[in-house]
This record gives C-alpha cells, structure tokens and sequence, in this order.
C-alpha cells in the first residue's frame, strides 16, 4: 500500500464542511485515512487579499499510483465546487498531493514531493504535527527541521484538536 501525505485547503463556505466532504471523499474514492492532522486557520498564501483558509494534512493509505491519485483529486474538487480563476485564488476546496511513499515524481501534471512545501508554514505545520521525522526525499530533512527554517511569516493558528471538528 502506498502512503499518501495530503493537504486540504478551503477558504469558501462552509470551510469545516468543506474538509469533511473532503475527506469523505477521500476515503471512498482513494483509501483508507490513517492520521489527520489539527485543523488550522492560515492566512492566505501567494495572493493575499482573500479570506483566510482552514488547512488540513491527513494520511491515506492507498493501493492506487501517484497519477491516479492526482486524477481523482482533481476529479474531488470540482465534485465539491472548485473552480480554476486564477493561481493561489480563493477556492471551496484544495487538495495538494504532499508526498507518496518516499518517492521523486516529476511528471509534466505532477511533481512530488509538492514543490512548496518547505516555503509554506500552512503546509509545514500539520504536516510536522502527524509526521515530524519524515525526512523529505529530496532536501533530506525531516518535517519539523523544514519547519524551524522556514521563512514563511504568515499567521497559523491550531483551531482545533478537537475530535469534534473531524470527519
């Protein structure tokens, strides 16, 4: 089975019900989820002037290829509402392949892992609070190391650990 870190982003609607459906979908469509990080509330990232998001990392368990993932990702957010306007623009749901087993991905639709993961501290924060001593593939540093050196100022904030705000 292959390990998939994700990230989910909303910052449109219902954001709690937006990582839900998120992850509901998830579950039926890609695998079984393993872990999930706190949900925090994060300032917009890349294109600033929008509302804040609710971000998530979780970690699926999947018999499926880095490809299809993407695919069905893809195939998720337009089931729950997103639309392309512009890059880093608000959006009802995001969903970002982080990692997939250890492995390096380029692919002209998919490049793991995430290429801006060690640049944004909305990323690095749940991803270092389920997998700390994940070391990086590429940079060979573990989460919580790509987290202390990272330049990335904006606000993130746990809203919750609360099993409450989970699916």
């Amino acid at each position: 089975m292959n390990k998939i870190f994700i990230l989910l982003g909303t910052n449109l609607g219902d954001r709690l019900q937006q990582l839900s459906l998120a992850k509901q979908s998830l579950e039926q469509q890609i695998g079984l989820i393993m872990q999930e990080s706190s949900i925090y509330e994060t300032a917009a990232w890349g294109v600033e002037d929008q509302p804040s998001f609710l971000n998530q990392v979780i970690l699926i368990s999947s018999p499926l290829s880095a490809l299809e993932c993407l695919n069905l990702t893809q195939k998720i957010e337009l089931d729950l509402g997103r639309v392309r306007l512009k890059k880093w623009g608000e959006r009802a749901i995001d969903i970002d392949l982080l990692y997939f087993n250890d492995e390096v991905i380029n692919h002209p639709n998919l490049i793991i892992p995430h290429p801006f993961i060690s640049e944004r501290r909305f990323t690095l924060e749940p991803l270092a609070e389920i997998a700390p001593t994940y070391i990086h593939p590429v940079y060979k540093k573990n989460n919580v190391s790509l987290l202390n050196n990272c330049k990335d100022e904006l606000p993130v904030k746990k809203i919750s650990d609360d099993e409450s705000y989970r699916h």
